[in-house]
């Protein structure tokens, strides 16, 4: 773990220098540590794929204090032997993007082979960004590995199901973007007048599967009307 200086009322904690899921469990238990001072003498956390940016109040406490309590933190989660304590959160998923077929022959795969390995594994969310409610979820089976699109898509459906290079997402509201959409899930990824606003955290581990037409409309699901742009 290194901690450097990200502003007078910052920190930066680089708990590891690539991305797994050892590294995403030990940044998970740190904020988990850190959270309750959260609103006193920290002002927010902001995780990401291997770091956590800690920002706190510059008149209530020194980067001195913070760093003690980082590292006491840190290292308070190699002294316990507690149980995987992930949350697994399962997210329905109608297949039927505009890329699945695409995607399909590019990997020499059927389209219900792209759907059985997508959603016969889970996934860590590495990280909450791009937009808010946006879970970047790895890693992606070797045999779907994508890369994005050449050109950007001007407008993605909000519900959109994307891969691109190791990693799959949900899109949590219409937006610009890059990514292969294999199919649509009805459940919002973000409600910012619910508690919580999204259904996943960083932490998380999330499974997809497989529904229908009908049982997606039924769910709230809503399909883009028109092609896709």
């Amino acid at each position: 773990m290194n901690i450097h200086v990200a502003g007078e009322n910052a920190l930066i904690v680089y708990v590891g220098d690539q991305v797994s899921p050892e590294v995403t469990q030990n940044i998970l238990h740190l904020c988990q540590q850190l959270r309750p001072y959260v609103g006193r003498e920290l002002i927010d956390l902001v995780p990401s794929y291997a770091s956590v940016l800690v920002i706190f109040d510059p008149l209530k406490i020194d980067h001195l204090a913070v760093r003690k309590w980082i590292r006491f933190a840190y290292e308070s989660h190699f002294n316990s032997h507690s149980d995987d304590q992930r949350r697994l959160v399962r997210l329905p998923v109608y297949y039927a993007g505009p890329d699945l077929q695409r995607v399909a022959e590019h990997k020499s795969l059927s389209s219900d082979e792209v759907v059985e390995r997508h959603s016969s594994q889970s996934y860590q969310v590495y990280a909450i960004g791009f937009a808010p409610g946006f879970a970047y979820l790895g890693e992606l089976d070797e045999s779907l590995v994508m890369p994005r699109l050449d050109t950007p898509r001007k407008r993605v459906p909000k519900g959109a199901v994307a891969i691109a290079d190791r990693q799959t997402a949900v899109y949590p509201k219409q937006s610009p973007g890059g990514w292969n959409l294999i199919g649509y899930c009805p459940i919002p990824m973000f409600e910012p007048e619910e508690q919580p606003p999204m259904p996943v955290q960083s932490g998380d581990l999330v499974q997809f599967y497989a529904i229908d037409e009908q049982t997606f409309f039924d769910m709230g699901g809503e399909l883009p009307k028109g092609e896709i742009a």
